[in-house]
């Protein structure tokens, strides 16, 4: 199948797209990706959804800024899909399948006490009307009923594009974007797959919060920065790191409260600290340390977080780039194989990858 993929992460920057001809098992080749920042009014219908969802209590009525965000995120897409094609002389019709994460606006993992909770907003009924084409949404709903985490989800596509690029075990892919997720690759057991921890997400909000920007380009105010070596051990002291994996977070999991008092350079600093701390845990995870790194998502193009995990991750640290692979890309690849996985009943998420209890499949497609 001809597929299109969509990613929108929690950094709120942009509809991220690829098309991938795929069977949900291999790869048959790869078609253009590129990207749309978000329009203003979108990042605003979403941020009210996302602050309503921090408050909305277990079965209580959905927060009424739901149903205009998933309106608002489907259009999105909608609209930079279609500018995207027609850059490259393609039209809807030659699109077979889409598949579209949504926006998350909520993340709750599950505990010993209740099941985990998630929302991914968009609208899936509505961009199949506006494409003509089928669309699989909703990949994470049916993991968490089940017991799993719901995320990540990209691992089995890491797997796919790892075997594909001869990519020698042992091995891992860390993908840094608003969370950090890594799939690990021994030689001897199936693949081990978790959030490790921040990646890209608490540097924004406090770049955001302190009105400096969207995000620290180039890394710039962490590099004028000391790290807290106080507040980076209260930071690694939450119990999170202490639970085996697989495991997940939500965006909002950590507070800046504790970067509060320090300066914008050194509360940078900091953070990028922990991001690397954390991914390095996340190695120490592995049945075997890996001797390669891939690392996608938008943190590979920050240097100060690059060079952080380089000194702490015990092996060679490498961007997708190193080895072929599109970075900006790699998530929504991922979706467009899900989607392909989806369509042809394949599971696409695992006990190591996810905890559920045995393979599932997930997602659901609608029909235009």
């Amino acid at each position: 199948m001809r597929v299109l993929g969509f990613m929108s992460g929690t950094s709120l920057d942009a509809v991220d797209m690829a098309i991938l001809d795929t069977d949900g098992e291999t790869l048959q080749a790869f078609g253009p990706a590129g990207e749309r920042k978000l329009t203003e009014a979108t990042r605003a219908l979403v941020l009210a959804a996302t602050e309503a969802a921090k408050s909305w209590l277990r079965g209580a009525p959905e927060p009424a800024e739901f149903a205009p965000a998933a309106e608002a995120v489907a259009r999105e897409h909608f609209a930079a899909a279609q500018g995207f094609l027609e850059s490259y002389g393609l039209g809807w019709k030659e699109i077979e399948l889409i598949g579209f994460h949504g926006q998350t606006v909520l993340h709750e993992r599950p505990t010993p006490e209740r099941s985990g909770r998630t929302v991914q907003l968009g609208d899936g009924a509505l961009l199949a009307t506006l494409t003509g084409v089928p669309v699989a949404f909703d990949f994470r709903t049916a993991d968490m009923a089940a017991g799993g985490e719901g995320a990540p989800l990209a691992p089995i596509y890491h797997l796919a594009r790892a075997q594909a690029s001869g990519i020698a075990r042992p091995s891992a892919v860390l993908n840094v974007g608003g969370v950090a997720n890594v799939t690990l690759f021994s030689q001897s057991a199936d693949p081990l797959a978790f959030d490790t921890g921040p990646g890209n997400g608490m540097i924004d909000l406090l770049v955001q919060a302190r009105g400096l920007g969207r995000y620290d380009e180039g890394g710039r105010l962490a590099a004028a920065g000391r790290v807290d070596q106080a507040v980076l051990a209260g930071y690694l002291a939450h119990p999170f790191f202490r639970q085996p994996p697989p495991k997940s977070l939500d965006r909002y999991d950590f507070s800046l409260d504790a970067v509060a008092a320090l300066s914008d350079a050194d509360a940078a600093a900091t953070l990028v600290a922990f991001t690397a701390e954390a991914v390095r845990l996340g190695l120490d995870a592995a049945t075997e340390r890996p001797k390669v790194l891939i690392v996608s998502g938008g943190g590979r193009s920050n240097p100060q977080i690059m060079r952080a995990i380089t000194e702490r991750a015990g092996c060679e640290v490498v961007a997708a780039e190193a080895v072929g692979w599109r970075g900006d890309a790699i998530e929504a690849e991922a979706f467009a194989y899900l989607a392909a996985r989806t369509r042809m009943g394949l599971p696409i998420s695992f006990p190591g990858t996810t905890g559920a209890p045995k393979p599932m499949t997930g997602g659901r497609i609608v029909e235009p």
